[in-house]
């Protein structure tokens, strides 16, 4: 979903009164921590959307070789999920400005963050949101899930 088609959303979303819940990531390599996680966060509102960084933020975050899947791909299997409402990809290496544009009733991230720490979390607040922490599912990340394939592939 491109920027116009999201305030148009989001601007229907608001006028209904319903909840919005934002997530972000990179989400290379779906796995079920990924989708515990969506899952989970979709409870907390109406209507989730998820910031995706795109290729190139991917690359800047976690090394040149990820990620693993492109961003049209990984946009895809997220929007697929039935409690996946919309999906933008954004170039940046934090969602600050998308955060800003659709100002979310409700700010999720995993466990490895604390409220205050959570890029956004001082807008959402002066809005009158709030920001969620959501545990992580043990044993399920995209980096243990690559590192199995590569031993399975030597």
């Amino acid at each position: 979903m491109d920027c116009i088609q999201l305030s148009s959303f989001i601007s229907e979303k608001k006028q209904i009164n319903e909840t919005i819940v934002f997530t972000n990531g990179c989400f290379d390599l779906l796995h079920l921590g990924h989708i515990t996680y969506l899952e989970e966060a979709r409870t907390y509102g109406d209507c989730l959307i998820v910031g995706l960084n795109s290729d190139a933020s991917v690359r800047r975050l976690k090394g040149d070789l990820r990620p693993i899947l492109p961003e049209q791909e990984r946009a895809r299997m997220l929007a697929a999920f039935q409690f996946v409402d919309a999906v933008c990809i954004f170039e940046e290496d934090t969602p600050l400005n998308l955060i800003q544009t659709i100002l979310p009733h409700v700010l999720i991230k995993g466990g490895d963050y604390a409220p205050d720490t959570v890029v956004g979390s001082e807008v959402v607040r002066q809005t009158g949101g709030k920001t969620i922490i959501i545990p992580f599912l043990d044993g399920y990340s995209t980096t243990r899930l690559i590192e199995k394939i590569r031993l399975l592939s030597r």
